[in-house]
């Protein structure tokens, strides 16, 4: 069920993006609720999955992979609609790319992703949920005030200036939460999973 869950993200993500190139306001405003049923479908299917005990090396991996999927896909859209400069995708990949690299490191030797790391300021920034349930809020946030503000320029309503100027704080914000989650990654993540030795293989 969980699995279910998260996989149904995908489908909604590309509805959303297809109604946001319709260029119709009315249409655009629809997608406000309907990106935030999907993001917040991301906590449901964790819910579930300690609640059915179908939690798992796999659905944990998934489900950050369809994470990194909406971060990726929805800054690229945003930045192709010119609500937010060019350099926070880039800066969203680059950073995207590099913790999924270290995190598959230590996944070859059976470690889920939080439990890569092991100092306590690192599980703080990472997986906490003080951590983990305020940038989820703020991408919830930004994303629908960039859906709104894309609205408001087709209508050419007056309130398109603040509502941008809001996105763009809010986007920068999002690009600083990213960097410092991912630092304990890419620093004692890498470190200890090269300190790692491969899983004993069992005798055949």
């Amino acid at each position: 069920m969980a699995t279910i869950i998260t996989l149904s993200r995908l489908p909604l993500l590309i509805l959303y993006i297809a109604l946001l190139y319709t260029e119709n306001p009315t249409v655009i405003f629809v997608c406000i609720p309907l990106i935030i049923f999907s993001i917040l479908l991301d906590t449901v299917d964790g819910v579930v999955a300690r609640a059915r005990g179908e939690t798992s090396l796999a659905g944990s991996t998934l489900d950050i992979a369809m994470d990194r999927i909406y971060e990726t896909v929805l800054w690229v859209v945003y930045a192709d609609l010119d609500l937010i400069p060019v350099v926070i995708p880039i800066i969203f990949i680059i950073r995207g790319i590099l913790t999924d690299a270290v995190r598959a490191i230590g996944m070859s030797f059976g470690k889920a992703s939080f439990d890569q790391l092991k100092s306590p300021i690192s599980r703080f920034l990472v997986s906490s949920p003080f951590m983990r349930s305020p940038y989820g809020f703020l991408k919830i946030f930004t994303f629908a005030s960039a859906t709104a503000s894309l609205g408001l320029l087709i209508l050419g309503h007056p309130w398109f200036g603040w509502v941008h100027t809001l996105v763009l704080v809010l986007s920068w914000t999002a690009v600083s939460f990213t960097i410092l989650r991912g630092l304990p990654v890419l620093i004692e993540g890498l470190e200890n999973n090269m300190n790692s030795s491969p899983p004993a293989k069992r005798a055949g």
